[in-house]
């Protein structure tokens, strides 16, 4: 943006401006409460505030930007516009990341009876907003979806593999949403606080995608209505969608068909156990016809490579969402191996036990298997990858 030919600030421009009317006469309870999720989304705060302004007069709205530490400082450029805005509001979330459970976050520190869930990359139609809040309030509707692919949308900003890979995945949520949603990977909704408080505690909010995550958790159908919107291009910042959010969503669906059982953090962390055995068998081998080293050497390091291959990859996927970096990284290991050295030691003492007493081996080996697995879980969540706060 430029005046009298110099660059000016458009976060600097929108806090130092006059408040508006409705801010100024902000004394009333917000009707409508909309959650945005941030993740280095600076430049974009002010645009989204003014856009918002627009499109919600003469409604009685707040806007809650939760942001998870972002590197950029958009927490700050939030609370510089909420001294000038009493409805815009700062969440800022330390050591955790994930745009599902920050949604959930923003609307649980909201006393709206209405809730609307929108990007802070700009790409989200915010001027079908009333469109959507009007619905909820005269028709018998639970939830209003804006949607890239009912009839009347425009996603021509999206790329073919992006669109390719939202109709894949709106196929896979069919496993889990039993609703025709044209787009059940939204991003984009307003929903009425009895249906969410009706399905807390059933979220997984796990990933990315918070909507088949409501519908899946309701404790009845919802009826939905969709609208149609143009699906924009970013203005500014970095698209948070990475190779493993789509692992992620696949997560979400696994806990939704699964979770009740067992949880899926044990599922993955078994799984990925499974590959550190590999990886043992093979580093072993190689150790010993290759490398010539006798069987105690041989074992140990490929005991070692076992429990460090299980602890990066269980760090990227199992944890993702209490990934450990810097320090923590190493200290986090440390305390896996810690883990894992008693996890062996009581997988050979309970299978000791149960062959001598029944003396079936393979009962033996798998009952020590299932014991180590369970420790190492249970004890890793609890002293390595535990909340930080």
């Amino acid at each position: 943006m430029l005046s009298n030919g110099r660059a000016v600030d458009p976060l600097a421009l929108l806090a130092t401006a006059e408040p508006t009317e409705q801010a100024v006469a902000w004394t009333l309870p917000a009707d409508l409460t909309v959650v945005v999720p941030t993740l280095n989304e600076r430049d974009n705060v002010p645009l989204l505030v003014g856009r918002l302004e627009k499109a919600l007069a003469g409604i009685a709205w707040e806007v809650v930007f939760v942001d998870d530490d972002s590197r950029d400082a958009t927490a700050d450029a939030v609370r510089a516009l909420s001294r000038h805005r009493a409805n815009v509001r700062c969440l800022q979330r330390i050591g955790r990341r994930g745009l599902a459970s920050a949604c959930v976050e923003g609307i649980l520190s909201s006393a709206a009876p209405y809730l609307a869930v929108l990007d802070g990359d700009l790409q989200h139609d915010e001027s079908i907003l009333p469109a959507m809040f009007e619905a909820l309030r005269n028709e018998q509707v639970d939830i209003v979806i804006g949607s890239r692919f009912v009839a009347g949308s425009d996603f021509r900003s999206m790329s073919k593999l992006r669109v390719r890979i939202s109709r894949f995945g709106n196929r896979l949520a069919r496993s889990v949403v039993k609703a025709e949603l044209t787009d059940p990977m939204s991003g984009f909704f307003m929903l009425k606080r009895p249906v969410f408080d009706a399905a807390v505690r059933g979220l997984s909010a796990q990933g990315y995608k918070i909507l088949v995550d409501i519908f899946a958790s309701s404790p009845k159908p919802l009826v939905f209505k969709e609208l149609a919107y143009e699906f924009r291009d970013r203005r500014h910042g970095e698209s948070k969608l990475d190779t493993l959010v789509a692992f992620e969503y696949l997560q979400l669906l696994l806990d939704k068909l699964i979770g009740h059982v067992v949880p899926v953090r044990f599922v993955l962390f078994g799984a990925i156990g499974g590959l550190g055995l590999v990886a043992h068998l093979a580093v072993l081998v190689f150790s010993l016809k290759l490398l010539g080293l006798g069987f105690p050497l041989s074992q140990a390091v490929a005991t070692i490579t076992a429990m460090t291959s299980n602890f990066y990859l269980n760090n990227i996927f199992t944890y993702r969402d209490q990934r450990l970096r810097g320090w923590k990284l190493l200290s986090g290991l440390l305390s896996f191996y810690a883990v894992c050295s008693i996890g062996a030691v009581a997988n050979v003492g309970i299978a000791s036990y149960v062959f001598n007493s029944d003396r079936t081996w393979w009962l033996a080996g798998l009952t020590g298997a299932v014991v180590g697995a369970v420790w190492n879980y249970t004890i890793s969540s609890v002293f390595t990858w535990r909340t930080r706060k």
